[in-house]
């Protein structure tokens, strides 16, 4: 989030000098690197135009806050592991160091004689954590006015979206602060874009936004459950409810689950605050989301099983697909380790390929004694993975794994891992990526989410 924000605004606004913070020196190093440490369709070309330029970076947090008019802070709130409401509370331990690194910085050099700063929080942050910012700023006898700002851009697309976003919130209690940032954005973004609010309302939008996105992928997932049980194929539904413009198509793609690190983090926290509001039947609306969508991904392994005769046990699974969309490397909260630590579990031969996911995220992700399993490897070519497989399972949803392919020349070979693979072949398409009666044609048992299996 932070590093291509950076970026963009660096771009669009050549006359503004743009610091980008952390304290991983590793980190930095590697912004300033060919190999930047997050991987975006277009950022590479848009940070080699701006660094050095106007856009620095650094691990040094004190000259940049003492020097700079707007402070965006951008660090990750992962839910809690441990501790009170573990699982659905944030864990703001890395947003409130940065807040009170900003804190000390600025009354080390004097306070209020280096000038009122606007502090931008873009982070997910629970509901009123403004009033916690307010609460450290003024017990360090600062007045720092604070702006909400989160981000709406998604992975894969992220450079995309903020050269040319939906639409950009700005929410503050102090009217002179959300007109500086506004200003800032207006220079690209068209000002019926922009979004003025209070604090507290920004923030929730957030909560709201991707519960909602997360609402509609169960909701087309229950919906792909019923289908297969009467027959009916949920991408014809799906179209079909997508033309009322009431409803839309976006976010209408039944799939194995959704995964990433906002989702299920936000439906939880709002889930949280419906509960510490006293109001436990929303917070239990909320969080069915979530629980449909692990009910999805259970189901899926089920239905391998299912088909493979009832056990996994001792079959060789090759997984296509390990990041939790295509176009990133990001694997956080991905509905594949869920599914390659039951196939594990059930002492299934998983072997992973991913264009871009390493294997040392993938074994991370899997995590604990499945993670470190000898029955779980990761492949360099999908025809690698599918050698001598009995299985197929689809989890990512990359171009290259689509059949039929418009670009053929670098789309996976399916009558080859036919060839190769231990009969019968079955494919299980979690991404509905491939038309099955093709699969079929090859020779495949080919099961896709949402359709019928014959």
């Amino acid at each position: 989030m932070g590093g291509p924000t950076m970026a963009v605004i660096a771009k669009r606004c050549p006359d503004v000098n743009v610091v980008i913070c952390d304290i991983s020196d590793s980190v930095i190093k590697a912004w300033q690197s060919p190999e930047l440490p997050v991987k975006e369709a277009g950022l590479q070309d848009l940070v080699t135009q701006v660094r050095g330029k106007n856009l620095f970076f650094t691990t040094d947090l004190v000259r940049p806050v003492l020097e700079a008019d707007i402070i965006f802070v951008c660090v990750d709130t992962p839910p809690k592991s441990c501790g009170d409401k573990a699982g659905y509370a944030s864990d703001t331990c890395n947003f409130e160091r940065a807040i009170r690194g900003i804190a000390s910085a600025t009354k080390a050099a004097g306070g209020a004689g280096t000038g009122r700063k606007t502090v931008v929080v873009k982070s997910t942050v629970p509901v009123g954590t403004w009033r916690i910012v307010r609460a450290i700023f003024n017990a360090n006898g600062l007045e720092h006015s604070i702006v909400s700002n989160p981000e709406f851009l998604a992975e894969g697309t992220a450079v995309a979206d903020l050269l040319d976003p939906s639409r950009v919130l700005v929410g503050s209690e102090c009217s002179k602060a959300a007109s500086q940032v506004a200003d800032l954005y207006a220079r690209w973004v068209p000002r019926d874009r922009i979004i003025l609010t209070d604090t507290t309302s920004s923030e929730m939008s957030k909560l709201v936004a991707n519960a909602l996105l997360a609402q509609r992928i169960s909701s087309i997932n229950c919906a792909s459950i019923l289908c297969e049980r009467v027959g009916a194929d949920v991408g014809h539904v799906a179209r079909a409810v997508g033309a009322d413009p009431r409803i839309g198509k976006a976010f209408l793609r039944a799939s194995v689950g959704f995964g990433g690190s906002c989702f299920r983090k936000d439906v939880l926290n709002l889930a949280h605050v419906c509960r510490s509001a006293s109001l436990p039947e929303l917070g239990d609306y909320w969080e069915s989301i979530v629980q449909m969508n692990e009910f999805q991904k259970e189901r899926f392994v089920c239905t391998m099983s299912t088909h493979m005769f009832g056990s996994l046990r001792g079959k060789r699974v090759a997984v296509l697909g390990f990041a939790f969309k295509k176009n990133t490397a990001d694997a956080r909260e991905t509905a594949a380790a869920y599914v390659v630590r039951r196939l594990l579990q059930e002492r299934a031969t998983v072997v992973v390929y991913d264009p871009m996911v390493p294997e040392s995220t993938v074994r991370a992700e899997v995590g604990g004694d499945e993670g470190a399993s000898p029955l779980l490897t990761v492949a360099a070519t999908a025809a690698e993975a599918a050698n001598a497989a009995h299985a197929v399972a689809i989890l990512t949803e990359w171009d290259e794994f689509r059949y039929p392919s418009e670009d053929a020349s670098c789309a996976v070979d399916y009558p080859s891992l036919y060839r190769a693979m231990t009969k019968p072949a079955f494919i299980f398409d979690g991404r509905r990526v491939t038309n099955a009666e093709m699969l079929r044609k090859i020779g495949f048992v080919a099961y896709s989410v949402g359709s019928a299996a014959t």
